[in-house]
């Protein structure tokens, strides 16, 4: 730990510039909050100048503006590859007026030129309509993570830096968004990072004493806590304190330079085969909230307080408020830094580094150019053998597993794959992936340990948070991956997953921004198998919220078996700028297609099975319908159940991979016509849909089909306990019981057949008595068959 102190490490001249640049980027960032117009104020201020709604964030603003130009000053003197993270909430003004200093704001956006002009531009699309938001989104050049929502930075970083070895992240961490759990948990980075062969993240924590309305946590506790706290983490915190120019600069030029040496010397002893875990350098920057605003407004506390934390004033009515922000701007002294067209001082650009070492430039915050598509097995060559439908039960997953190991392998080379989970991937039968590589591991280790490892590509913490952050700071760097998790618990990270979807939609509008690797869910351990843990672990609302992001986004895969899983895992390691959510369970199950089966049918993403179907190329009586593997299991044990009782009766069951078939092509690219709906599921005869998830997301799909009003949905009603697999669907009315009810209510014809409706009622009475005597399911129900395979 050191704290540093003012030294003449800069030479004043370098010192005296790196002060002016920083005085432009906080005029520039004034600019953007308050400015219409007049952006160099070479007219009197007046309201005509100034923006009629004030939107933005100035307290986080300068403390971002004085980091950024410090490393511009390491960048130019070492040549290092560093990527900026500004982890405080809406930090955009500083982040765009630093990019704009240097450069690459113009390049990208010819309009916003490097003159008076574009200047004005600059300043008025800042939280203005049809301009910019207040946050470094998209549209910002070197960002990869948008700072709209707290507490991701620091994963993000982690997850950059994994197979990148000459990669440096400076991540941001405002002390607002480290009093989050997800931040508070991603310290703990450091202990999965290899230095051998990641690269590096300097956490700088920015202590500016104050959120919205109320201290922070960090900046009010003592500092030898303080210290001891990130010494606990395993760093070593570097504090910069002050509020004075001169000195901080002198400071903060002395402190990153021992940083840098720091992060150096311990890549170069691990790349040397030192295998001890290294403590990793950390920047603690104490400095006053709104740093050089107003020190008071309106005779109260302004600068170093959490008035300054948005617009320290906004009543623009008030002479003395437009007299206050003038005198604020032209205390930057922007006639020193801009010459008579507006461009910023030669010899102030001269300090920004050049081409891609600019942050802002960074191939790797447009993660799209550096990435390269997967080598990918056959997936065909894991199939398994089905000679008949049912005649065979295994894990899919399992067999997923192997075919991710071999992925794994083929990748090994390139290091541009990972799979990511919380302490479930042998849980979730993927532990084929053990056979090629290990967990990363760089904490103790013990003989007895199994498959840890500092150069492991599983990436497993027990935090939800962690891994979603992490794959998302790997693939927006170019890279691949797949997360896996318990169905239920992947609802930890819903604002994780809004904020990404959010992020390629608004990517997709953003010319220059290269389509990244899509976001791959495995949803394993689900709803229906989780009947060893309870109603706790029994929920599959994730695809609910999935599906309310747009269509262009989004994708959700429901396979039935083993071979369905194998062609929807390759589609989805294949495609680009999508969130991919794929639900499969885990446990022995029947397998219904062989691997050509599997293929057509996954083409299609929804299709009548003809071998489990009675009523050959005529209209069928019922429409038994179904989407994931359980519903499957049971409505094909429902379709079974049929044939005993109404031979006569003509069955058609309709299987669906791809939930999103079921919407209107006119809604989503993978939506049926309404003709082709129409010619699956009838215009008019009942249809009973087995669903995985909540019913009501059916006919939420639905609703504009013609025969939506014909169509009955079971699933998931929030009816769960400790209880046996089969029970678990009766508790819900998706059992094989209940759908049959379901026909005998729904088809004109069977209404009268009271006694084949008795014997469904005694059945599910016995089976209620049975697992309450013996703890398992009925004999009938464990050891049933598909009738072809009897």
């Amino acid at each position: 730990m050191t704290t540093q102190q003012a030294t003449e490490k800069l030479a004043p001249d370098l010192a005296e510039r790196m002060n002016a640049w920083w005085r432009a980027a906080n005029f520039l960032s004034v600019g953007q909050i308050y400015l219409l117009d007049n952006p160099l104020l070479r007219e009197k201020l007046t309201l005509a100048h100034v923006k009629p709604r004030l939107l933005g964030h100035w307290g986080t603003t300068p403390g971002l503006n004085f980091i950024y130009v410090h490393l511009n000053r390491l960048i130019r003197q070492t040549d290092a590859s560093v990527l900026f993270i500004a982890g405080p909430g809406h930090g955009a003004p500083g982040v765009v007026a630093s990019t704009y200093l240097e450069g690459t704001y113009s390049e990208l956006y010819p309009d916003v030129s490097q003159d008076e002009e574009g200047l004005a531009k600059l300043f008025r699309q800042f939280s203005f309509p049809g301009g910019i938001p207040s946050h470094a989104a998209p549209e910002t050049p070197g960002s990869i993570h948008e700072g709209g929502e707290l507490g991701y930075s620091l994963s993000h970083a982690y997850g950059a830096v994994l197979d990148n070895p000459e990669l440096i992240v400076a991540c941001v961490v405002g002390d607002g968004e480290a009093e989050t759990g997800p931040l508070a948990t991603s310290w703990h980075g450091n202990k999965f990072l290899n230095p051998a062969n990641d690269g590096a993240v300097l956490p700088i924590l920015h202590l500016n004493g104050y959120k919205i309305a109320n201290p922070t946590v960090l900046a009010r506790i003592p500092h030898e806590e303080l210290k001891a706290l990130f010494e606990g983490y395993g760093y070593a915190p570097i504090f910069v304190e002050g509020e004075e120019p001169e000195p901080m600069h002198q400071a903060m030029a002395a402190a990153l330079d021992e940083a840098y040496a720091a992060i150096r010397a311990n890549q170069k002893a691990a790349r040397e085969g030192m295998e001890e875990r290294p403590r990793w350098p950390m920047i603690i920057l104490r400095s006053p909230k709104g740093w050089t605003g107003p020190k008071t407004v309106d005779g109260k506390k302004a600068e170093g307080f959490w008035r300054s934390h948005q617009v320290p004033f906004s009543d623009m009515s008030k002479p003395e408020h437009l007299t206050l922000l003038e005198d604020w701007l032209k205390s930057y002294r922007p006639e020193e830094l801009f010459d008579e067209a507006g461009r910023l001082r030669a010899d102030l650009l001269a300090l920004s580094p050049e081409g891609d070492r600019r942050m802002s430039a960074n191939p790797h915050a447009n993660g799209g150019v550096l990435r390269r598509p997967l080598r990918l097995p056959d997936f065909a060559d894991y199939a398994v053998a089905v000679p008949q439908p049912g005649g065979v039960e295994l894990e899919s997953t399992f067999v997923m597993g192997t075919f991710l190991r071999d992925v794994m392998k083929e990748n090994d080379a390139s290091r541009n794959f990972r799979v990511f989970g919380p302490d479930e991937t042998a849980s979730n039968r993927l532990q084929a992936l053990f056979e090629v590589t290990d967990r990363a591991w760089d904490a103790e280790r013990f003989s007895y340990d199994d498959h840890l490892a500092r150069d492991g590509r599983v990436m497993e913490m027990l935090s939800e948070h962690m891994c979603q952050g992490w794959l998302e700071g790997y693939l927006l760097t170019g890279r691949h991956g797949l997360f896996s998790c318990y169905e239920a618990f992947i609802h930890i990270v819903d604002s994780m997953f809004n904020q990404h979807a959010k992020w390629l939609k608004s990517s997709r509008e953003v010319e220059w921004r290269r389509p990244i690797s899509s976001l791959n869910y495995l949803l394993t351990s689900h709803v229906w198998r989780q009947d060893h843990n309870g109603f706790s672990h029994q929920d599959p609302g994730f695809i609910d919220h999935v599906v309310n992001k747009k269509a262009d986004i989004v994708r959700v895969y429901l396979p039935p078996d083993a071979n369905t899983l194998l062609c929807v895992t390759d589609h989805c390691l294949r495609s680009w700028n999508r969130v991919n959510v794929i639900v499969a369970g885990k446990q022995p199950a029947p397998q219904w297609l062989d691997i050509d089966a599997a293929i057509r049918h996954c083409a299609q993403g929804i299709g009548i099975w003809e071998w489990a179907s009675t009523d050959g190329d005529g209209e069928p009586d019922v429409v038994l319908a179904c989407a994931g593997d359980v519903p499957t299991l049971e409505t094909l044990a429902a379709a079974d159940l049929l044939r005993d009782f109404f031979p006569e009766l003509k069955v058609r069951v309709i299987n669906v991979v791809d939930l999103m078939t079921l919407q209107p092509h006119s809604e989503h690219p993978h939506g049926l016509s309404d003709t082709d709906f129409d010619a699956l599921f009838t215009r008019d005869k009942p249809v009973i849909f087995a669903y995985h998830g909540y019913p009501w997301l059916i006919h939420r799909l639905a609703y504009r089909r013609t025969n939506h009003d014909n169509m009955h949905v079971r699933g998931y009603v929030e009816e769960g306990s400790t209880t046996t697999p089969f029970d678990m669907v009766v508790r819900n009315r998706l059992d094989r019981f209940h759908l049959v009810i379901d026909v005998l209510d729904r088809v004109p014809a069977l209404a009268s057949k009271v006694h084949a409706r008795q014997a469904l009622r005694d059945k599910l009475n016995e089976h209620s008595r049975y697992i309450r005597a013996h703890g398992v399911d009925l004999p009938e129900v464990r050891e049933w068959k598909w009738s072809g395979s009897k």
